[in-house]
């Protein structure tokens, strides 16, 4: 979860939402909504324990072609977008404080990560788990150091004058876009359950209590960088990262703890790079069209999907903006995930006596505070921003093209 939009979307929320208020509000909102997801996601992943995710999930819940569309947005956007994302940033980190040039050094971390993901599956889980810890425990060192020798900055995290409006303007709607797409990974434990021991605990387990965990970090960061950084110098500027370590620690110091952040994106490059073949691989077991993906290496790791993503992430690194990739993304995954959560919905009706093992806190609420929520945002994105949901759409219509016109037989979870 925590990658490009802790690092990277500061800037743009309050580049339209100037006011510390409205800006943590944010944060909070999103961690709700992911929450609230997470408990839906949580009660489907127990019943129905296979790695593939939304894929995966969908099928079970509806018409076999709601689940072949999640699942090419998966593969074709969902995963491939976001390791695209934060390879860019990662690389503009390094061009603002060394003159590499960005998109070059984005495309050999992909690659090189995705020669780590093709060996022994103990090892990518080993360089995963120390990644993500060092990213984590820098997070929290950042945020410390923020309160503890940053510049108090005229801004208040109590409502003000005007702050009423701020949240109620179009531009809240869309800061929301950055914010849940910052948390987007809270359901990456249900892509990979097939390597999960014990999945019907530890999968819920690890979807609510890591959302909860990120949302609560979440929070802290943002608060350290508006209380310790001028909000004329973060807005519109994608390194929020860089430019608070620069204004807490002075320019040399806060350069090497960019660094340090730049390379801390690589666990989510890496955790991508993990969950989104499996989809595939789901697909390629389905699918006869498809069952090249579905091929294991000595390793045991499904090689040909992985390389196959990583070529489309590099595609993506060389051809399109860092916003445009966000907005494109954020809108084909908000589409799925509502799917999972209404199929969650239809379940809990159509089939009430289905073995449950988790079932979803809060229901019938949860499941209506995400879909109200998730739902109005992608009303506002498509508002404000109808060229990048354009592009979405034009990826189902393909996806529906291809179901329609070449695939034909399948078999299905029951």
């Amino acid at each position: 979860m925590v990658g490009t939009g802790i690092f990277g979307s500061l800037g743009f929320q309050v580049a339209v939402i100037p006011s510390g208020f409205p800006v943590l509000l944010l944060w909070l909102i999103g961690g709700v909504i992911s929450v609230c997801g997470a408990m839906c996601y949580s009660e489907l992943a127990a019943m129905f324990p296979r790695s593939g995710g939304e894929y995966q999930l969908l099928n079970c819940c509806w018409p076999k072609i709601v689940g072949f569309l999640s699942g090419w947005i998966s593969v074709t956007a969902g995963f491939t977008a976001p390791i695209a994302l934060n390879a860019v940033l990662m690389g503009q980190y390094l061009e603002a404080i060394t003159g590499w040039h960005s998109n070059w050094f984005a495309v050999l971390v992909v690659a090189g990560v995705c020669l780590i993901h093709l060996g022994k599956l103990n090892g990518i889980a080993k360089f995963q788990a120390s990644f993500t810890a060092a990213k984590l425990i820098l997070i929290v060192s950042l945020g410390i150091l923020g309160f503890a020798l940053g510049t108090r900055q005229d801004i208040s995290f109590l409502p003000r004058a005007g702050d009423r409006e701020l949240i109620l303007s179009p531009e809240f709607g869309i800061s929301l876009v950055f914010v849940l797409y910052a948390y987007a990974g809270w359901n990456a434990a249900t892509y990979m359950i097939d390597e999960v021991r014990d999945p019907k605990r530890v999968v819920p387990l690890a979807i609510l209590i890591g959302t909860a965990i990120v949302t609560a970090v979440y929070l802290f960061v943002n608060a350290a960088f508006l209380y310790s950084t001028p909000i004329a110098d973060l807005a519109g500027e994608p390194e929020a990262g860089l430019i608070a370590s620069k204004a807490i620690l002075g320019t040399k110091a806060g350069n090497i703890m960019g660094l340090i952040i730049a390379f801390g994106l690589i666990s989510t490059i890496s955790s991508m790079t993990w969950a989104g073949p499996r989809v595939t691989y789901a697909i390629g077991q389905d699918y006869p069209l498809f069952r090249k993906f579905a091929h294991l290496n000595q390793n045991g790791v499904p090689s040909v999907a992985i390389i196959f993503q990583s070529l489309l992430a590099v595609i993506l690194i060389l051809s399109a903006s860092f916003e445009q990739l966000l907005h494109y993304i954020q809108a084909l995954l908000t589409v799925s995930s509502m799917a999972v959560v209404v199929g969650m919905m239809w379940l809990r009706i159509r089939q009430p006596g289905l073995e449950r093992p988790f079932r979803a806190w809060g229901f019938p609420v949860t499941p209506i505070i995400f879909l109200a929520c998730t739902g109005g945002i992608l009303f506002f994105q498509i508002q404000q921003k109808p060229l990048e949901c354009l592009w979405g759409a034009l990826t189902l219509v393909i996806g529906a093209a291809i179901y329609y016109g070449i695939v034909r037989s399948s078999r299905f979870c029951p």
